[in-house]
């Protein structure tokens, strides 16, 4: 039910045991699928990435896209707009673009364009912090205690 769809395969071992430790506990499982790094100039690269991201995308699926330029919500916020598309059963899809970023298709195709805010993150930890965010939201959901809200 839930995918990232991404640019660029995972070669460091530190970076995948920290996404695969929530992939893990997220239920149904989290499925990672990687897309080719594409070669040309920064506009061609991005179209090419952003094309093989899309035809990744399973029928039906709700397709959110991780941009700068996308809106930064709260955990709690953030399960709560997932729970809509959960209980409309569509699969849930997350887009990471490559170094360039996502081509307008991707922008234009989106359901939501989503930023885990205004600083610039490595696309291969935005997996991971993406993942920890599906898990947060999942036990947010389910009334997990995972969540701590407020502070101390």
């Amino acid at each position: 039910m839930f995918s990232i769809i991404a640019v660029g395969k995972m070669r460091q071992k530190a970076e995948l045991e920290l996404v695969d430790r929530y992939a893990k506990r997220i239920r149904p499982k989290l499925s990672i699928i990687e897309v080719g790094e594409a070669k040309g100039g920064p506009e061609e690269t991005k179209y090419k990435e952003t094309q093989a991201l899309l035809s990744a995308v399973p029928n039906r699926s709700v397709v959110i896209s991780l941009d700068e330029g996308g809106k930064n919500y709260s955990s709690l916020v953030f399960a709560n707009i997932m729970q809509k598309w959960i209980d409309e059963s569509r699969p849930i899809s997350f887009l990471i673009g490559g170094a360039e970023g996502l081509h307008h298709a991707a922008i234009q195709r989106s359901d939501l364009v989503l930023s885990l805010g205004s600083l610039t993150w490595p696309h291969m930890l935005v997996r991971i912090l993406l993942a920890e965010q599906i898990y947060r939201a999942q036990s947010i959901l389910q009334g997990h205690p995972y969540h701590r809200q407020g502070r101390p």
